[in-house]
Protein backbone atom coordinates (compact mmCIF):
# COMPACT_ATOMS: atom_id res chain seq x y z
CA UNK A 1 0.00 0.00 0.00
CA UNK A 2 1.06 3.75 -0.66
CA UNK A 3 2.21 5.76 2.74
CA UNK A 4 -0.74 7.69 3.73
CA UNK A 5 -3.44 4.58 2.66
CA UNK A 6 -4.27 1.92 5.21
CA UNK A 7 -2.37 -1.57 5.86
CA UNK A 8 -4.61 -4.14 5.11
CA UNK A 9 -5.53 -6.64 7.94
CA UNK A 10 -6.96 -10.04 7.77
CA UNK A 11 -10.04 -8.57 8.89
CA UNK A 12 -10.24 -6.32 5.54
CA UNK A 13 -9.21 -9.18 3.39
CA UNK A 14 -12.27 -11.33 4.52
CA UNK A 15 -14.65 -7.91 4.03
CA UNK A 16 -13.42 -7.88 0.78
CA UNK A 17 -14.40 -10.97 -0.36
CA UNK A 18 -17.33 -10.98 1.63
CA UNK A 19 -18.16 -7.70 -0.26
CA UNK A 20 -17.41 -9.50 -3.67
CA UNK A 21 -19.70 -12.33 -2.83
CA UNK A 22 -22.82 -9.64 -1.72
CA UNK A 23 -25.34 -7.55 -3.01
CA UNK A 24 -22.81 -4.56 -2.18
CA UNK A 25 -24.96 -3.27 0.62
CA UNK A 26 -22.77 -1.05 2.49
CA UNK A 27 -21.72 -1.87 6.44
CA UNK A 28 -21.00 1.78 6.98
CA UNK A 29 -17.67 0.94 9.66
CA UNK A 30 -14.04 1.53 9.92
CA UNK A 31 -13.22 -1.47 7.92
CA UNK A 32 -15.30 -0.23 4.96
CA UNK A 33 -13.55 3.28 5.15
CA UNK A 34 -10.89 1.59 5.18
CA UNK A 35 -11.42 -0.24 2.07
CA UNK A 36 -12.86 2.74 0.28
CA UNK A 37 -9.74 4.98 1.07
CA UNK A 38 -8.06 2.47 -0.81
CA UNK A 39 -9.49 2.05 -3.45
CA UNK A 40 -10.54 -1.18 -2.93
CA UNK A 41 -13.96 -0.67 -2.49
CA UNK A 42 -16.07 1.97 -4.72
CA UNK A 43 -19.93 3.09 -4.20
CA UNK A 44 -22.85 2.52 -6.88
CA UNK A 45 -25.21 5.08 -7.21
CA UNK A 46 -28.13 4.66 -9.11
CA UNK A 47 -31.14 6.97 -9.49
CA UNK A 48 -34.12 5.64 -7.59
CA UNK A 49 -31.90 2.92 -5.45
CA UNK A 50 -30.40 2.78 -2.10
CA UNK A 51 -26.68 3.11 -3.00
CA UNK A 52 -23.97 0.02 -3.44
CA UNK A 53 -20.48 -0.95 -3.28
CA UNK A 54 -18.52 -3.02 -5.49
CA UNK A 55 -15.12 -4.08 -5.56
CA UNK A 56 -12.75 -2.35 -7.97
CA UNK A 57 -10.08 -4.08 -10.08
CA UNK A 58 -7.60 -3.04 -7.43
CA UNK A 59 -9.57 -4.71 -5.07
CA UNK A 60 -9.77 -7.67 -6.93
CA UNK A 61 -5.91 -7.89 -7.46
CA UNK A 62 -6.00 -7.94 -3.65
CA UNK A 63 -8.38 -11.06 -3.32
CA UNK A 64 -6.33 -12.94 -6.34
CA UNK A 65 -3.18 -11.99 -4.59
CA UNK A 66 -4.46 -13.38 -1.16
CA UNK A 67 -5.63 -16.50 -2.78
CA UNK A 68 -2.40 -17.08 -3.84
CA UNK A 69 -0.77 -16.52 -0.69
CA UNK A 70 -3.29 -18.85 0.83
CA UNK A 71 -2.90 -21.33 -1.63
CA UNK A 72 1.40 -21.65 -1.25
CA UNK A 73 0.73 -21.75 2.66
CA UNK A 74 -1.45 -24.28 2.05
CA UNK A 75 0.85 -26.09 -0.02
CA UNK A 76 3.68 -25.88 2.48
CA UNK A 77 0.98 -26.97 5.26
CA UNK A 78 0.55 -29.89 3.66
CA UNK A 79 4.29 -30.45 2.97
CA UNK A 80 5.33 -30.56 6.91
CA UNK A 81 2.33 -32.64 7.77
CA UNK A 82 3.65 -35.41 5.84
CA UNK A 83 7.42 -34.88 6.72
CA UNK A 84 6.24 -34.99 10.37
CA UNK A 85 3.83 -37.81 9.90
CA UNK A 86 6.71 -39.48 7.89
CA UNK A 87 9.40 -39.28 10.75
CA UNK A 88 6.44 -40.68 13.47
CA UNK A 89 6.27 -43.76 10.87
CA UNK A 90 10.12 -44.45 10.84
CA UNK A 91 10.05 -43.69 14.60
CA UNK A 92 8.02 -47.00 14.85
CA UNK A 93 4.56 -45.15 15.60
CA UNK A 94 1.21 -45.37 13.70
CA UNK A 95 0.54 -42.28 12.26
CA UNK A 96 -2.50 -40.42 11.61
CA UNK A 97 -3.23 -37.34 9.53
CA UNK A 98 -5.95 -35.08 9.97
CA UNK A 99 -8.37 -36.87 12.08
CA UNK A 100 -11.35 -35.39 13.53
CA UNK A 101 -11.37 -36.66 17.12
CA UNK A 102 -13.99 -35.88 19.85
CA UNK A 103 -12.72 -34.75 23.67
CA UNK A 104 -14.23 -33.09 26.50
CA UNK A 105 -11.48 -30.98 28.46
CA UNK A 106 -13.99 -29.42 30.08
CA UNK A 107 -17.34 -28.66 30.14
CA UNK A 108 -18.16 -28.75 26.55
CA UNK A 109 -17.10 -31.57 23.74
CA UNK A 110 -14.68 -30.49 21.33
CA UNK A 111 -14.21 -31.89 17.71
CA UNK A 112 -10.89 -31.36 17.48
CA UNK A 113 -8.22 -32.16 14.07
CA UNK A 114 -4.68 -32.29 14.82
CA UNK A 115 -2.73 -32.17 12.42
CA UNK A 116 -0.86 -35.66 13.02
CA UNK A 117 -2.13 -37.99 15.72
CA UNK A 118 0.02 -40.72 16.76
CA UNK A 119 0.84 -43.92 18.76
CA UNK A 120 3.35 -46.49 19.27
CA UNK A 121 2.77 -49.60 18.07
CA UNK A 122 2.31 -51.66 20.60
CA UNK A 123 -0.13 -54.08 22.25
CA UNK A 124 -0.08 -52.76 25.86
CA UNK A 125 -2.61 -50.13 26.18
CA UNK A 126 -0.91 -48.35 28.67
CA UNK A 127 2.14 -47.46 26.52
CA UNK A 128 0.59 -46.57 23.58
CA UNK A 129 1.75 -42.87 24.77
CA UNK A 130 -0.26 -40.84 21.96
CA UNK A 131 0.95 -37.66 20.71
CA UNK A 132 -0.59 -34.56 19.02
CA UNK A 133 1.39 -32.76 16.57
CA UNK A 134 0.17 -29.63 15.76
CA UNK A 135 1.78 -27.52 12.69
CA UNK A 136 2.04 -24.07 11.89
CA UNK A 137 4.00 -22.50 8.73
CA UNK A 138 2.68 -19.12 9.18
CA UNK A 139 3.39 -16.29 12.24
CA UNK A 140 -0.68 -15.68 11.62
CA UNK A 141 -1.53 -18.75 12.14
CA UNK A 142 0.17 -19.54 15.66
CA UNK A 143 -0.87 -16.49 17.01
CA UNK A 144 -4.45 -17.13 16.66
CA UNK A 145 -3.82 -20.64 17.37
CA UNK A 146 -2.23 -19.87 20.95
CA UNK A 147 -5.07 -18.03 21.44
CA UNK A 148 -7.14 -20.61 21.88
CA UNK A 149 -6.39 -22.52 25.00
CA UNK A 150 -9.71 -24.85 24.75
CA UNK A 151 -8.00 -26.26 22.01
CA UNK A 152 -4.83 -26.97 23.78
CA UNK A 153 -6.77 -28.49 26.40
CA UNK A 154 -8.82 -30.79 24.50
CA UNK A 155 -5.07 -31.76 22.49
CA UNK A 156 -3.84 -32.57 26.39
CA UNK A 157 -6.95 -34.75 27.03
CA UNK A 158 -6.58 -36.52 23.79
CA UNK A 159 -2.21 -36.90 24.40
CA UNK A 160 0.39 -38.03 26.32
CA UNK A 161 2.70 -34.89 24.83
CA UNK A 162 1.48 -32.30 22.63
CA UNK A 163 4.27 -31.01 20.19
CA UNK A 164 4.37 -27.51 18.06
CA UNK A 165 5.95 -28.15 14.79
CA UNK A 166 7.10 -24.44 13.64
CA UNK A 167 8.39 -23.69 10.07
CA UNK A 168 12.01 -22.10 10.30
CA UNK A 169 11.61 -18.47 10.51
CA UNK A 170 8.09 -18.18 12.33
CA UNK A 171 8.55 -18.38 16.18
CA UNK A 172 10.77 -20.34 18.58
CA UNK A 173 10.39 -22.07 21.67
CA UNK A 174 9.63 -18.54 24.09
CA UNK A 175 6.47 -18.33 21.86
CA UNK A 176 4.53 -21.54 22.79
CA UNK A 177 3.51 -22.12 26.16
CA UNK A 178 5.52 -24.52 28.52
CA UNK A 179 3.00 -27.30 28.95
CA UNK A 180 3.86 -27.95 24.63
CA UNK A 181 7.01 -29.29 23.29
CA UNK A 182 8.16 -27.37 20.33
CA UNK A 183 9.72 -28.22 17.15
CA UNK A 184 11.57 -26.32 14.48
CA UNK A 185 11.25 -27.73 10.93
CA UNK A 186 14.61 -26.81 9.13
CA UNK A 187 15.07 -27.39 5.74
CA UNK A 188 17.21 -30.62 6.23
CA UNK A 189 15.48 -31.90 9.50
CA UNK A 190 13.34 -31.17 12.52
CA UNK A 191 15.21 -30.09 15.31
CA UNK A 192 13.42 -30.53 18.93
CA UNK A 193 13.82 -26.94 20.64
CA UNK A 194 11.48 -28.16 23.64
CA UNK A 195 11.26 -31.48 24.52
CA UNK A 196 7.20 -31.41 25.95
CA UNK A 197 5.80 -32.64 29.30
CA UNK A 198 4.38 -36.08 29.37
CA UNK A 199 1.81 -37.03 31.23
CA UNK A 200 -0.49 -40.86 31.55
CA UNK A 201 -3.28 -40.84 28.52
CA UNK A 202 -5.54 -43.30 28.22
CA UNK A 203 -7.79 -43.72 24.90
CA UNK A 204 -11.28 -43.04 25.08
CA UNK A 205 -14.11 -45.85 22.78
CA UNK A 206 -14.44 -43.22 20.70
CA UNK A 207 -10.91 -42.15 19.74
CA UNK A 208 -10.81 -46.03 19.36
CA UNK A 209 -13.52 -46.18 16.91
CA UNK A 210 -12.26 -43.26 15.06
CA UNK A 211 -8.54 -44.90 14.24
CA UNK A 212 -10.27 -48.47 13.24
CA UNK A 213 -12.04 -46.08 10.77
CA UNK A 214 -9.14 -44.37 9.11
CA UNK A 215 -6.54 -45.11 7.22
CA UNK A 216 -2.72 -45.41 9.11
CA UNK A 217 0.02 -42.33 7.10
CA UNK A 218 2.12 -44.98 5.15
CA UNK A 219 5.65 -43.93 4.65
CA UNK A 220 7.98 -44.77 1.53
CA UNK A 221 11.20 -44.02 0.66
CA UNK A 222 12.41 -42.23 -1.79
CA UNK A 223 13.50 -45.18 -3.63
CA UNK A 224 10.52 -46.58 -3.64
CA UNK A 225 8.52 -43.55 -5.14
CA UNK A 226 10.35 -43.52 -8.39
CA UNK A 227 9.32 -47.58 -8.87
Amino acid sequence: MSAGLPRLTVQHHRRLRSMYRSAGWPCLDALEVDLLVAGLLERVHVPGQLDTLRVTDAGLAVIADVQTRNRAALNRHDALVQRVADEQVRAGRIAYPGISLLTKPGDAWLHLRPDVYSIRNTTREDRLEPLVHEIKVSRADLKADLRRPDKRAGYKALASACYYVLAEGIGDADDVPDDCGVIIARADRLECARIAPTRACSISFSTWMTLAKSTRHQWLETSMDRL
